[in-house]
């Protein structure tokens, strides 16, 4: 927790951690989390969510969650924030609702990846921060397991297009089941393989 340490040495008392979850895939929102760990906080296995199977990232959202120090929150851009916006701006977005609707005030964010534009909180970005860090670490597995929870429901509307198996992602399978099904409203048009596959064929 030396990023976190060095916050709070700086004069932040809560320190957040933000990751997201869901900009690549072509359908679904994308989601973020804020999560403040209290100082010397451990977590055995807590490491970046793409490091770990499904069970273990299930284990630790549940662990996290029950933890009567940790604070945290989830939030998401839509798919038609995504498509009106453009991606980075509605992963932006989500970042910001997400860390607007902590129990807590944050003095301070550490951000996964890149420097987003005006944030209204004092930050810090880190790129591959989730494995470098222990709040970003749990904020990536809040991310991951409500966003894979939200996919494997709406696979339970629309079995047919494989969400459970995929999250939304672009594999074969699911680039074949849109162009025989055609497009649902959860899939984000603005994406370039769900546009292509929209267009009418020719005669």
């Amino acid at each position: 927790m030396e990023f976190e340490d060095a916050a709070r040495r700086a004069g932040a008392f809560r320190v957040c951690g933000i990751d997201e979850a869901g900009r690549g895939p072509l359908a679904g929102p994308v989601v973020a989390a804020a999560a403040v760990l209290p100082p010397g906080f451990e977590l055995p296995g807590l490491n970046d969510s793409k490091k770990l199977t499904a069970r273990r990232r299930e284990a630790l959202f549940e662990a996290l969650l029950a933890h009567p120090e940790v604070q945290c929150s989830v939030a998401m851009a839509s798919v038609e924030e995504i498509d009106r916006l453009n991606i980075l701006r509605a992963t932006h977005l989500a970042m910001r609702r997400a860390v607007e609707n902590l129990p807590c005030n944050a003095d301070f964010c550490l951000i996964d990846g890149l420097p987003v534009p005006d944030f209204p909180w004092p930050s810090q970005n880190l790129v591959k921060g989730d494995a470098r860090c222990l709040s970003i670490a749990a904020a990536s597995i809040l991310a991951k397991v409500t966003r894979d929870r939200y996919m494997c429901a709406l696979h339970r509307e629309f079995p047919q297009y494989g969400f459970d198996r995929h999250a939304g992602y672009g594999t074969k399978a699911h680039l074949e089941a849109i162009g025989k099904y055609g497009a649902t409203v959860h899939h984000r048009r603005s994406f370039a393989p769900v546009a292509q596959l929209e267009l009418p064929l020719e005669c």
